[in-house]
C-alpha cells in the first residue's frame, strides 16, 4: 500500500492522451477564428487540470514520442505499421500543447530512439527508488507492467480522457487475473493489434492467463509447449517466434538516459501571465477560468470575459426564482409573459421515458415551473398556450417535440431553436449544446452537473425553468449575430422543418424482418463462396480483410503491379484495387472485390434488421444540423448508405413496405437537381435552354460538345458529358476525369476545353465562386445560407486546396439541401391542410417517401408535385419524378 504522505510524481504519456482527446472531442467544435484546430489541446489540458486538482502532485512531467522511429522499428520494421496517416487536423496541435505545458511550468520530455512509454517506465523506476508515490497516466496498455505497490496507472476509458480508471496491483489482478508484471506475457501471446504485433492464432486472453497460471511466465509456457494439446498447442509451437518477438518489443525500457533529475520535476506555481496569451490565442476562456481558480481559488477578470462576439463587463445575472401557477393564475401569467415578450417565450421540457412530466417557461426576467400530468384541468391554459401560434424558443427542440407528441400534447409556434441558429452562424464550428451557446453568446456559464465531463451533454444542475430562461435570453443574442440572409434561412428553411422531422421520426417505416434475414443469409453464403473461390485461385487461405496478407498475395505471389505506396507497403483500398483490376485483371482480384461488396452489404442489412422496433418499423433519426453544406444525415440506422443502382440495393428496398392501414408507398425526387441549380447559378444560356425545352440534358450537352446532332450522341458520348457535368461541380480535374472515364489525360483535357467553349458561363461561374469566397470569407446558397471558409487564405497548401474544392461545390450542394428542406415543409403542410391520412415517412438524399392511404393516391401525387416543383423559383423548372408501389423498390421511378 502506497504511503499518501510520500511526495507524488505524476507522469503523463502526452501523445497517447492527446490522441484520445482528439478523437473524444469533435474537431469542428474546437477551432479558432483563424482556423487552428484545438480539440486535442483542450481535451488534454482539461484532463490535466482535473488531475492537478484531484491528485495534487508534488512532481510532474509530460512525456512525448519524438517520432515514429525507435529502436523497436529497427528490430521489427512493421511495428505500428498498421497506423494510418496522422489526421491533418491533429498535426500542429502537439507543438502548441507543449508550448502551453511549458508556460504552465510543466517539464516536457522527449528522447530520440525511445517512446513516451519508455520515459514513463524510467521515471517510475527512478521515482519508486527515491521514495516517491508514482502516478502514471497513459492510454497504452503496455504500461500495466509498471504497476506495483508504489506505482499506480490511471487509464482512460473508451469515451476519451474525462474518466480515468485507477489500476493498482489489486485492480490489475481483478481485471486480468494476473499480476502486473505478467501482463506483457499475455500481450505477447495474444498480440497487440494497435502495435501491429500478431500473436499466436486462436489464443485469446483467457487461454493466455490459464497458461500463465500453469507455467508462471512466457518462458515457462514455451518450455512446456510440447505438453499443450489441441489446435492452440500446435499454433503455439508453429508461431512461438511471434510471442518471443512481441515480448521483446513490449518490454519497456527502465533506464533511458534522461538529462533531468527528479528534483527538477518539482511542481511549480503556474504563471497566469505566461499562460494567458496562449489561452487567449486558442480561445480557451473556460479553461482560463478553471486554471485561474486552481491557482487563486477565484476566476480572473480576463477569464470571465466571454468568447467573441460577446463583450460585456457586467456580472452574469442569476436565474429568477420560478413561480408555480395553475388555472386562472397560470393563464394570467402566460398572458402577461406573451405580452412582455412578443418575440417569444423560452420553453424547456422535462422528459422521462420519452414523455413530458414537467416544463419550464420563461421570459428574460421571469420563470415559471409546470408539473404536467395528463387530464389535469387546471393545466389547460398551459396546453392551450403550447398548441397556440404564440412564438416559442426551444433549444435542441426536435427531441422535445417528439416527447410532446408522445404525450398527446399539440404544439405550434416554434420560432427559434438557438442550437440550429448557432449552427447556421458557425456551420463548421457549431456549439453542441445549451452550455456552449450560453458561454459563447451570453458570456456566462450554465451551472454544471458533472465537472469531470469535458463537454457536458446537458447541465443537470439547472432545471427546466432555468434552461428555458437561458433559451429566452439566447435567442436575441444569437439572432443579432446573424446576417439578414441567414435569418431568412432560419425562419424559412430550418425552423419549419423541426416539427416535420420530429413527426417523421415517430412515424417510422414498416420493414419486413423475414426478408432482411433471408437477404443477410444469402449475402453471407455468397461471401463465403466468393472467399472459397478466391482461396482456390491462389491455392491457400488468407485473411481477405488483412492489408498485409493481401499485399503479399497481390504483389509477391501474383506479381501484380504495385499500387500507390503507403507507410505499410502498397494500398489495398477499394479504389486502388478497382484500378488494378481494370488495368491488370485477375480472377482473385475480381473475387476479392465481390467479397468486399457482399460483406459490406450484409453489414448494412444486419444493421437495418437490428433497428426494427417492436412496432415493426424502423425509426431513423435525422441530423438536421452538423453538415456544413446544410445536408441532413440519417442515423441509427443510416438509410443513406443503401446502394441505389445495384440488385442488392433493390432487394434491400423491397423490404421497406407500407403499413397495414395504408395502400401503397409513393416516392418523389428531383431530376438532375444539382445541374438545374448549376444552370441557375451560372446563368448559362445553353443549360437553361436545355432544361426549359425539356430535353435530355446530357444528350443536349453531348451534341454541343461533340458537334453532332442530338440523335447522333452515342451512349459513350453521353456518359462522358454526364461525368463532366457532375464532376465540374465537385472540382473534378482533368486527371480525375481521365481516371473516372478510363481515358488518357490529353483526351480529358480536350474534353474539358470543348465543354467550356460551349458553356462558358459555367466556366466563369466556377472560377468566380472561389475567388469571391476568398474576398468574402464564405460562400452563399441561392437562399442565403452562408458557409465560412477560413482556410481559403491559409499558408498551408493542403488546407487551402481542400477549402477551394469545398468552396467550389458548396453553393450547389447547399442550395440542393435548402431545396429539399423547403419541399418537405411545404409538402407536410399541404397534406395536413388537405386533411389527408397519407403522410411523409422518409427523406433519403433528394428523394421523399410517402405512405399513401386508400383512395388518396392521385391527390397526394398532385400535392407532392406542386409542393416540390414550386419550392423555389429558379431560371429553370424543377422536374419531379413520381413512383408508386407496395414497396420502396416497387415505387422506384
Amino acid at each position: 500500500m502506497s504511503d499518501p504522505m510520500k511526495p507524488t510524481l505524476l507522469v503523463v504519456d502526452g501523445h497517447s492522451l492527446a490522441f484520445r482527446a482528439f478523437y473524444a472531442l469533435p474537431v469542428d467544435s474546437f477551432t479558432t477564428r483563424d482556423g487552428q484546430h484545438t480539440n486535442a489541446i483542450h481535451g488534454f489540458l482539461s484532463m490535466l487540470l482535473l488531475l492537478l486538482a484531484n491528485e495534487k502532485p508534488t512532481h510532474l512531467a509530460v512525456a512525448f514520442d519524438k517520432s515514429r522511429v525507435s529502436f523497436r522499428t529497427r528490430e521489427y520494421e512493421e511495428y505500428k505499421g498498421n497506423r494510418g496517416e496522422t489526421p491533418v487536423e491533429f498535426k500542429g496541435q502537439v507543438p502548441i500543447l507543449q508550448e502551453a505545458l511549458q508556460a504552465m511550468g510543466i517539464t516536457v520530455l522527449e528522447k530520440d530512439d525511445y517512446e513516451a512509454d519508455d520515459l514513463l517506465a524510467t521515471l517510475a523506476t527512478r521515482g519508486e527508488a527515491s521514495g516517491y508515490r508514482v502516478l502514471l497516466v497513459s492510454g497504452d496498455r503496455d504500461t500495466i507492467q509498471l504497476v506495483d505497490d508504489e506505482v499506480t496507472l490511471l487509464y482512460p476509458n473508451s469515451q476519451g480522457v474525462s474518466q480515468l480508471k485507477r489500476y493498482d496491483t489489486a485492480a490489475v489482478i481483478e481485471r486480468y487475473g494476473i499480476r502486473p508484471e505478467q501482463y506483457p506475457d499475455v500481450a505477447a501471446l495474444v498480440g497487440e493489434t494497435s502495435d501491429n504485433l500478431p500473436g499466436i492464432p486462436k489464443v485469446g486472453e483467457k487461454t493466455a492467463v490459464k497458461w500463465l497460471g500453469l507455467y508462471g511466465d512466457l518462458d515457462g509456457i514455451l518450455e512446456h509447449a510440447d505438453e499443450i494439446k489441441g489446435v492452440v498447442g500446435q499454433n503455439l509451437r508453429d508461431h512461438r517466434e511471434h510471442a518471443v518477438r512481441n515480448r521483446k518489443l513490449n518490454r519497456l525500457v527502465r533506464d533511458v538516459p534522461l538529462d533531468v533529475e527528479l528534483d527538477a520535476l518539482e511542481s511549480k506555481p503556474i504563471d497566469l501571465e505566461a499562460i494567458r496569451p496562449i489561452f487567449e490565442r486558442l480561445e480557451f476562456r473556460t479553461l482560463m477560468e478553471r486554471i485561474t481558480k486552481l491557482v487563486t481559488g477565484e476566476a480572473s477578470a480576463a477569464a470571465a470575459a466571454p468568447v467573441p462576439p460577446v463583450a460585456t463587463d457586467q456580472p452574469a445575472p442569476e436565474a429568477p426564482k420560478a413561480a408555480r401557477a395553475v388555472g386562472d393564475e397560470l393563464a394570467a401569467w402566460l398572458e402577461r409573459a406573451v405580452a412582455a415578450e412578443p418575440a417569444g417565450l423560452g420553453l424547456h421540457l422535462e422528459v422521462l421515458d420519452g414523455r413530458v412530466i414537467g416544463a419550464g417557461v420563461a421570459t428574460r426576467t421571469e420563470t415559471l415551473e409546470v408539473q404536467w400530468q395528463p387530464g389535469r384541468a387546471e393545466l389547460a391554459p398551459f396546453e392551450a398556450w403550447l398548441a397556440s401560434a404564440a412564438p416559442k424558443i426551444v433549444t435542441d427542440a426536435k427531441g422535445q417535440l417528439k416527447a410532446l407528441q408522445r404525450s398527446g400534447l399539440a404544439f405550434d409556434g416554434l420560432v427559434v431553436d438557438p442550437l440550429v441558429a448557432g449552427w447556421l452562424i458557425r456551420p463548421n464550428l457549431q456549439e453542441k449544446n445549451l452550455s456552449d451557446l450560453v458561454e459563447r453568446y451570453l458570456g456566462e456559464r450554465v451551472p454544471e452537473g458533472d465537472p469531470a465531463q469535458l463537454v457536458p451533454a446537458e447541465d443537470e444542475a439547472s432545471g427546466p425553468p432555468e434552461l428555458a430562461w437561458f433559451s429566452a435570453r439566447l435567442a436575441p443574442a444569437v439572432l443579432a449575430a446573424m446576417s439578414e440572409g441567414t435569418r431568412r434561412v432560419l425562419a424559412d428553411v430550418e425552423m419549419p422543418l423541426v416539427p416535420v422531422l420530429a413527426a417523421m421520426e415517430l412515424r417510422g417505416v414498416t420493414v419486413d424482418h423475414a426478408q432482411l434475414a433471408e437477404l443477410s443469409t444469402s449475402l453471407g453464403e455468397r461471401a463465403a463462396a466468393l472467399a472459397a473461390s478466391a482461396y482456390a485461385e491462389i491455392g491457400r487461405e488468407v485473411n481477405l480483410g488483412s492489408p498485409k496478407q493481401l499485399q503479399e498475395v497481390l504483389f509477391d505471389q501474383l506479381g501484380m503491379p504495385k499500387t500507390r505506396a503507403t507507410k505499410t507497403g502498397y494500398s489495398t483500398d477499394a479504389s486502388a484495387l478497382a484500378d488494378l483490376q481494370d488495368s491488370n485483371p485477375h480472377p482473385f482480384l475480381g473475387l476479392l472485390l465481390e467479397h468486399r461488396d457482399a460483406t459490406k452489404l450484409r453489414q448494412i442489412v444486419d444493421a437495418l434488421d437490428k433497428s426494427i422496433a417492436a412496432d415493426g418499423r424502423i425509426h431513423t433519426s435525422y441530423g438536421q444540423i452538423g453538415a456544413a453544406t446544410g445536408r441532413m444525415s440519417s442515423n441509427d440506422p443510416n438509410l443513406q448508405n443503401i446502394p441505389i443502382r445495384t440488385e442488392e440495393g433493390r432487394r434491400i428496398r423491397e423490404a421497406f413496405r407500407h403499413g397495414e392501414d395504408f395502400a401503397e408507398l409513393l416516392t418523389a425526387d428531383y431530376s438532375q437537381v444539382e445541374m438545374r441549380i448549376m444552370a441557375h447559378l451560372s446563368g448559362d444560356p445553353g443549360l437553361i435552354e436545355a432544361f426549359n425545352a425539356g430535353e435530355d440534358l446530357h444528350r443536349f450537352v453531348g451534341a454541343r460538345v461533340f458537334g453532332v446532332e442530338p440523335a447522333d450522341v452515342s451512349p459513350l458520348m453521353r456518359t462522358k458529358v454526364k461525368a463532366m457535368s457532375y464532376g465540374l461541380a465537385y472540382g473534378l480535374s482533368a486527371f480525375g476525369l481521365s481516371k473516372q472515364l478510363r481515358i488518357d489525360r490529353a483526351e480529358a483535357t480536350q474534353l474539358m476545353k470543348d465543354y467550356f467553349e460551349r458553356f462558358g458561363a459555367v466556366r466563369d461561374y466556377l472560377r468566380g465562386v472561389v475567388e469571391q469566397a476568398k474576398v468574402d470569407g464564405y460562400t452563399e446558397t441561392i437562399f442565403g445560407r452562408r458557409r465560412p471558409f477560413p482556410d481559403l487564405n491559409s499558408p498551408n497548401r493542403v488546407l487551402r486546396e481542400n477549402a477551394e474544392r469545398a468552396a467550389l461545390n458548396s453553393p450547389i450542394q447547399g442550395s440542393a439541401a435548402d431545396l429539399i428542406k423547403l419541399a418537405m415543409s411545404r409538402t407536410e403542410q399541404a397534406l395536413a391542410g388537405a386533411g389527408l391520412r397519407s403522410r411523409m415517412l422518409l427523406q433519403v438524399h433528394d428523394e421523399l417517401i410517402f405512405e399513401v392511404a386508400e383512395g388518396e393516391s392521385e391527390q397526394v401525387e398532385q400535392i407532392v408535385r406542386d409542393a416540390m416543383a414550386h419550392a423555389a423559383d429558379l431560371l429553370v423548372p424543377l422536374d419531379v419524378q413520381i413512383g408508386r408501389g407496395a414497396s420502396w423498390d416497387d415505387a422506384a421511378h
